[in-house]
């Protein structure tokens, strides 16, 4: 925890949030292939043991980002989807298996332009 807080606060924001995506990633898809077989319910309290992760890294990630960064909330949820997208396109690629499409990429450039806005007047 001593070498997140040497971190200035809006590293430490976007570092908290990449953790917290990966678990939220994990927790919202990872049963597709994980718990296949599994009925919906014992699939859902797996997912929502691995999101209780995801929420003690996002929570305090949001704080830092509004309360020492200086982040608008607006601002934060544009990181959160920048950083969801990046996360999860390896995760569909690589862990279930997704193929590539054009179609993220061009996400990711609609992505850049919402930064671009959210960003622009700060």
């Amino acid at each position: 925890m001593q070498l997140l807080t040497a971190l200035p606060a809006a590293w430490q924001t976007i570092l908290l949030l990449v953790l917290s995506n990966v678990f939220m990633t994990v927790a919202w898809y990872g049963h597709l292939k994980s718990h296949a077989q599994s009925v919906w319910y014992v699939a859902a309290l797996v997912s929502w043991g691995i999101a209780l992760f995801e929420y003690l890294l996002q929570v305090p990630a949001n704080r830092i980002g509004f309360q020492q960064a200086g982040f608008s909330v607006a601002q934060l949820k544009i990181i959160q989807e920048v950083i969801t997208l990046s996360v999860f396109v390896p995760f569909a690629y690589l862990y279930l298996g997704e193929g590539f499409k054009w179609d993220f990429l061009w996400a990711a450039l609609c992505m850049v332009g919402a930064v671009y806005f959210v960003f622009r007047g700060a």
